[in-house]
């Protein structure tokens, strides 16, 4: 006699997230997006952003250029993929900074509970009253001023100047945002493990003599990789928003680096006279922040589905 084989917990949340067709769409959507900011520009097909045609500025989209060139005569679709590979690599890295202190601060703070709780709640209490984007802005300036001065030693050390110009202008803005953006991520974790601690396996987990640690980070936080995981996916586009907000300020990502944030501040001052230098990026941005909130939503109904009836 055959038994039929049950479904798991990600196997019923990934049909319940086929069935959500904007989600669906936003998941491909957003493979498709990383695929060609990451892959595409490595092939002969795309040319360098980097490259300057002064007698070939504000060329309007053709074969050459498909989506025409900006005012210094590089190619605008070059430009726009580049661009993505900076902010999505900014939003990734910060929120997996961001995710690493917020769960272990979270879970600590909720396991530990009664005054070592109230204290640590209290410090995110007082941390979430400080000006966040200036606070962003003095930090990466601080970390950035100190990693160029150490410019040539990484250059001698490392030998790659891709790598030196990743370290020395990307990664502070990266740092600084995830180091300053987890408070919400601790307070998301310690209520999900202030619930989940009184259940009747973590109960059975103490009488058996387990360590608190194995406790908290074997059996009680790899049962909350749902909401992480959604909360997550909803944290990626509020930070690269942030990424954005700064280089269109003038502050974060820093020429020749680009991103989609200074690509908007320079469609911005040709807005009348040459839209298509603010249209073209603004729609990129605009539909990979859409498809990131499309598909949190998504997962949180898939991975939550009696939450999502509330």
């Amino acid at each position: 006699m055959k038994t039929e084989k049950g479904n798991s917990l990600w196997s019923d949340a990934w049909l319940r997230l086929k069935k959500n067709r904007m989600a669906f769409i936003s998941l491909w959507l957003l493979i498709f997006i990383f695929a060609i900011c990451f892959i595409l520009p490595a092939t002969p097909l795309i040319k360098s952003a980097r490259d300057i045609d002064l007698a070939n500025s504000f060329a309007a989209p053709s074969a050459q250029h498909l989506l025409g060139t900006d005012q210094l005569g590089r190619d605008l679709l070059s430009r726009v993929l580049n661009g993505g590979q900076v902010s999505l690599l900014v939003g990734l890295i910060a929120t997996l900074i961001s995710i690493i202190i917020g769960v272990s601060y979270g879970a600590i703070s909720g396991y530990k509970g009664g005054k070592i709780d109230t204290v640590l709640m209290r410090i995110v209490d007082v941390l979430y009253g400080l000006p966040f984007l200036i606070l962003v802005i003095l930090f990466s300036i601080v970390i950035s001023t100190t990693a160029k001065k150490h410019e040539p030693d990484l250059l001698g050390f490392l030998g790659s100047e891709a790598l030196v110009n990743l370290i020395v202008n990307i990664l502070p803005l990266c740092l600084t945002i995830g180091f300053l953006g987890w408070y919400t991520m601790a307070r998301v974790v310690r209520s999900q493990v202030l619930s989940t601690k009184k259940l009747e396996y973590v109960e059975a987990a103490v009488s058996l003599g387990l360590t608190h640690k194995n406790i908290l980070f074997k059996q009680i936080l790899p049962n909350l990789l749902g909401p992480i995981i959604v909360y997550t996916t909803l944290t990626i586009p509020g930070f690269i928003l942030t990424e954005a907000t700064l280089s269109f300020l003038g502050v974060g990502v820093q020429p020749p680096n680009s991103s989609w944030g200074i690509m908007l501040n320079e469609g911005a001052n040709y807005m009348e006279t040459k839209p298509l230098l603010l249209i073209f990026p603004s729609i990129v941005f605009a539909v990979t922040l859409l498809a990131l909130n499309f598909l949190g939503d998504g997962l949180r109904d898939a991975l939550d589905p009696k939450a999502s009836k509330d």
